[in-house]
């Protein structure tokens, strides 16, 4: 299984864009996936330079309903005519972030796509192919994370507190191995490790995404909090690729307690497993 990174806050050299953001190409055996779409076209950009072809894959994964992985979709249905698209259906809900002058800014994705027809609205646990699923509706037995705070949804003219209900993880079988893949894990990098051992009664042996131990309403996680999570994130035995909204000073601190179990993939990065 190949993983290239197309898109992430930053980059290996000055030959890949980098953007806040998020988009993963994944090529298994039978399947072209992509994960996420960045928040701009800049994905198209440093696919090239991967020579990864766009109009090539099979079907898209938008991981939730915020423009940093979902801003790219128009320009992904322009280059690609034929790939399905699946997605939340509260992932067109009204999205929003509170900035520091306490205003709320619209974080979401543009809504006329939503009748797009080759969209398809996943279900909590919805099969993609044999071997490739997608999950949600996480159960917390852990806080999310402190920085998801200033993350709303609108409805009706009327904001609340996130719920996470459009964010969901994919989950791709090859040749005995499994590889989980989080977009920002706003519902807690935990409860979605503790969902799929429920599920599964294992661990995957691979994660990579962003586990948003670092916000830009809510700044980063306190260092107990990423101390308790690098300390569980090691207990599992996976192998972890991280980058994005997991941030690099928490990222570093995970590292001290999972050592040459975790890395972190900037803009450009390619890898095996």
């Amino acid at each position: 299984m190949l993983i290239k990174t197309l898109v992430e806050n930053t980059s290996i050299s000055k030959d890949f864009g980098n953007e806040h953001g998020l988009s993963l190409y994944i090529e298994t055996k039978k399947h072209k996936i992509l994960f996420d779409v960045g928040a701009s076209e800049l994905f198209l950009q440093n696919a090239k330079r991967l020579d990864v072809n766009i109009a090539d894959v099979g079907f898209l994964v938008i991981s939730h309903g915020h423009y940093d992985h979902g801003g790219g979709l128009k320009a992904f249905l322009r280059e690609n005519n034929s790939a399905i698209i699946y997605i939340r259906r509260q992932a067109f809900d009204k999205h929003y972030s509170l900035r520091s002058n306490g205003k709320p800014a619209f974080i979401g994705l543009e809504e006329n796509l939503k009748q797009n027809e080759r969209i398809v609205f996943t279900s909590d646990d919805y099969t993609v192919d044999k071997g490739i699923w997608l999950f949600s509706n996480i159960t917390q037995k852990e806080p999310r994370p402190k920085s998801n705070g200033g993350l709303l949804t609108g409805y009706n003219g009327q904001t609340s507190d996130d719920s996470f209900m459009h964010e969901q993880n994919l989950v791709i079988e090859e040749d005995g191995k499994t590889l989980l893949i989080t977009g920002c894990a706003h519902n807690g990098i935990i409860n979605i490790l503790e969902h799929f051992y429920t599920q599964q009664g294992r661990m995957p042996d691979f994660v990579t995404g962003g586990f948003h131990l670092s916000g830009r309403s809510g700044g980063d996680e306190d260092s107990d909090t990423i101390d308790r999570i690098g300390k569980y994130l090691a207990d599992t035995k996976s192998v972890f690729y991280t980058c994005h909204c997991t941030g690099i000073e928490p990222y570093k601190r995970l590292k001290s307690a999972v050592g040459n179990s975790i890395s972190y993939l900037p803009t450009g990065s390619v890898f095996t497993i």
